[in-house]
């Protein structure tokens, strides 16, 4: 979301005033539970899918003169959308496109990194492998620094075309983005990923589908296939005496039992104890009051507080959610 004040048109008037701008793109109410990983949330007041930087960019800029609240939906695994739904403008980011320059790859921010990877094994480019099995698409990877195994995007960043919150278009640079654990830049600024370029390099086809291959039976050996669910609910705690230097978050978890809990539709994967998944009933008012359940019991047991890797979208019934 990039703006807290209130519409200075009703949600009527709103809606037209977008239509009128964007013939044929503006929904309303339009559910979302399609629309994330968990399969549950109320719908969106406003609803447009963009394709084009250019479409972007203008939307940002009318909605943001609206004064209506947005926010930028990838693939929605890493959110959890209330109950309620949203009340503003969703935005969802279809900008695609696949093209190599060199050993350099750059993507539109709505493919999804699986087919990311892909594309960069047919193209025999190297460095991306250890993303294998990581959901979303390459805007939010961006967005949040995603990450596996000891490495993460900003180990490839090279730059992005990134799109403010009032419609501006611009090129930034890998130092803008002060890159941390789970973190970019993107998440103070409010700003939008229109395209990422990243450099890789040469390898073999048969070597770099074989680390594919590897990581991802390893992925599917503990992570879920089909079951609803955003991955890993929350951070690993930063331990330089921790391997790869991360505390699993998982690992706390079991010690206090997460794989024995359950409330309402929602329960944890039984081989993850960091996974919340969806058994099919859950509202995200289920999994919201889990996730408070295993964060009240680690901070008892472990004086640790664990943080969340997902975003909370819409109103909650605990107050700041």
């Amino acid at each position: 979301m990039t703006t807290v004040k209130k519409p200075l048109l009703n949600w009527d008037e709103a809606a037209g005033a977008l239509k009128k701008g964007f013939a044929g793109q503006i929904e309303t109410d339009r559910p979302l539970s399609s629309f994330n990983t968990f399969g549950t949330g109320g719908p969106a007041r406003l609803f447009a899918e963009v394709r084009t930087t250019e479409e972007l960019a203008k939307l940002v800029q009318v909605a943001h003169e609206l004064y209506i609240p947005y926010f930028m939906l990838g693939g929605g695994s890493n959110v959890l959308v209330s109950d309620r739904g949203y009340e503003g403008l969703i935005i969802k980011n279809s900008i695609m496109g696949l093209s190599t320059e060199g050993e350099s790859i750059t993507s539109g921010a709505g493919e999804r990194l699986e087919d990311l990877i892909n594309f960069a094994a047919q193209c025999a480019l190297s460095g991306l492998e250890f993303a294998t099995g990581i959901w979303g698409t390459v805007g939010g990877a961006v967005y949040g620094n995603a990450g596996a195994y000891g490495a993460d995007i900003s180990t490839l960043f090279e730059s992005a075309q990134l799109v403010d919150r009032y419609g501006n278009m611009r090129e930034e640079k890998m130092p803008y983005f002060d890159f941390s654990y789970r973190y970019s830049n993107l998440k103070k600024t409010g700003e939008f990923v229109a395209k990422a370029k990243f450099a890789l390099r040469k390898g073999k086809k048969e070597s770099i589908q074989a680390k594919i291959d590897e990581i991802s039976a390893l992925r599917s050996e503990r992570l879920p296939r089909n079951e609803k669910s955003a991955g890993c609910f929350f951070k690993n705690i930063i331990d330089s005496q921790a391997e790869h230097g991360k505390l699993p978050a998982g690992k706390l978890l079991e010690g206090v039992g997460a794989k024995d809990l359950h409330f309402g539709g929602a329960s944890i994967f039984g081989k993850h104890a960091n996974i919340i998944i969806n058994t099919g009933t859950a509202t995200s008012e289920d999994i919201r009051k889990l996730a408070s359940i295993l964060k009240d019991r680690v901070k008892e047991k472990f004086g640790i507080e664990l943080k969340e890797e997902i975003t909370y979208l819409g109103q909650f019934e605990e107050e700041g959610l």
